[in-house]
């Protein structure tokens, strides 16, 4: 039984849930047959137990029918109609956290049973519940929509073909949750373009930009927010739309569910990216802003937790800026909310980066040599730091020490995939290099750098500063 689809699915029930899914399946409403929750009880039992026993379907039997001879054909039907109950139960759910959704169906069961008396309070319920949702998103529209609909249906009812009706509105709302949606999935397409080169056939784009261009749109937070991050995947060399998004954000960020804003604000780092490696090094500063905007809105934190990736992603940019209190500021309030198994090599390393940017070499030295990272990435960037370090102190024995067991290191471990072995034998290679070369020495120093350009489309780890300390020697 732990195999069926039932189980696993009541299996991913949490104890309030199971509680709520109990009444549901008491309750005559839903359900007569007393075999489906004595079934219930015993799954959920099981589950909740984490017992490792395997669950039988004849000792399930022999509790529910007892003195019954085993029928695998109702049993089997017993399963089918509790995993249905199950399904309905999670629609149910959904349906009634969405308080539109019931007003919404009442006004069709209002009109269906014709009760007049009822017409105007279900409509104004209907509108006051649209108004109070707290997001605009291209839903919010298509609720609206058919509160409208539905009205217009009402109106029907009462045959007056002379007055004017709400068609205005069903119309209003229905063009703008099509627009938001369809620039909404426009965007997901268009950012998928960048990793693969999938083909896709957008119908009615170009007339859909020319309506927001002649209309504006710009009350409607989807349609304003979503043309901005469209314009920045077709028109990406004009940045004015990336900072007409960010100001649109501004204003309308707070309107949209988590994982709308998290995609949302995903394109605009996307774009940040683009251009930094484009070069444009005025959108490092934009890139840091964006990931403040994160950390301020929670977004960045799942279940409570902050990756340790985007923990150091933060780290590096705010460094590379020069930004070094916040920098200190941000591990040390951050740190908690690292995953604990991997707390204490994130934080160790993210300060010995703090301590390298400062030039506190000594406590570079002090924090990386006390620690063995499990993970590889962290062991890798570990070592690339020591041996700048190193470099930087003139400490020639330790870093040729370093440099031998690097490589080692790097032969050793055949799952490194071969780009991070070249990138990390390159900056090895060519630190070594530069301790034999005299300052000023300008035939040596062109061949270097002739050999790093040569080199540096396969990749080099540090690039920035083994470019930085070859311009010194000049």
């Amino acid at each position: 039984m732990q195999n069926s689809k039932l189980y696993s699915i009541l299996y991913n029930f949490d104890k309030y849930e199971q509680n709520r899914l109990k009444k549901f399946l008491s309750s005559p409403y839903f359900n007569r047959n007393e075999a489906l929750v004595l079934l219930f009880d015993l799954l959920i039992s099981h589950i909740n137990e984490k017992s490792q026993t395997d669950l039988e379907k004849i000792n399930l039997w022999n509790k529910i029918y007892l003195g019954e001879s085993y029928d695998d054909v109702l049993f089997r039907k017993n399963c089918s109609d509790l995993l249905k109950l199950v399904e309905d139960f999670l629609a149910q759910q959904i349906f009634e956290e969405n308080p539109i959704h019931q007003a919404t169906y009442l006004i069709e069961a209002v009109a269906k049973k014709k009760l007049e008396k009822l017409y105007n309070s279900t409509m104004k319920t209907a509108r006051r519940l649209t108004e109070q949702q707290l997001y605009r998103t291209a839903t919010y529209y298509l609720s609206q929509y058919q509160v409208e609909k539905n009205y217009f249906d009402l109106l029907g009812l009462e045959h007056n073909r002379t007055s004017k009706k709400n068609e205005e509105a069903v119309l209003n709302n229905l063009d703008r949750f099509f627009i938001a949606e369809k620039l909404r999935f426009a965007c997901s397409v268009l950012s998928q373009k960048i990793l693969v080169s999938h083909e896709y056939t957008l119908l009615f784009m170009d007339e859909i930009a020319a309506q927001i261009e002649r209309i504006g749109f710009e009350d409607v937070p989807p349609i304003s927010v979503y043309y901005q991050i469209y314009l920045t995947y077709v028109e990406a060399e004009n940045t004015a739309h990336y900072f007409k998004l960010m100001a649109t954000l501004e204003k309308f960020g707070d309107l949209f569910p988590r994982n709308e804003a998290e995609f949302i604000y995903q394109a605009a780092l996307n774009y940040c990216v683009k251009k930094l490696n484009q070069g444009s090094q005025q959108f490092l500063e934009e890139y840091f802003n964006v990931f403040v905007i994160l950390l301020e809105k929670q977004l960045l934190l799942t279940d409570g937790e902050l990756s340790p990736w985007h923990f150091r992603n933060i780290v590096v940019i705010a460094l590379r800026l020069g930004k070094f209190q916040w920098t200190e500021e941000f591990i040390n309030r951050y740190k908690a909310y690292l995953p604990e198994s991997m707390r204490e090599n994130a934080v160790s390393f993210n300060l010995a980066q703090l301590f390298f940017y400062q030039k506190k070499y000594d406590q570079v030295i002090s924090t990386l040599q006390t620690i063995e990272y499990e993970d590889f990435t962290y062991n890798l960037n570990s070592k690339a730091f020591l041996l700048m370090t190193y470099y930087e102190m003139d400490e020639v024995e330790p870093l040729y020490s370093l440099m031998d067991s690097f490589r080692t290191y790097l032969n050793r471990h055949k799952d490194f995939s071969a780009a991070k072995r070249i990138h990390y034998t390159n900056l090895i290679k060519f630190t070594k290099h530069l301790t034999k070369i005299i300052p000023g020495d300008k035939i040596a120093i062109e061949k270097l750098k002739k050999e790093v350009l040569e080199a540096e489309p396969k990749g080099i780890a540090s690039m920035n500063w083994l470019k930085e300390k070859i311009a010194e020697l000049e």
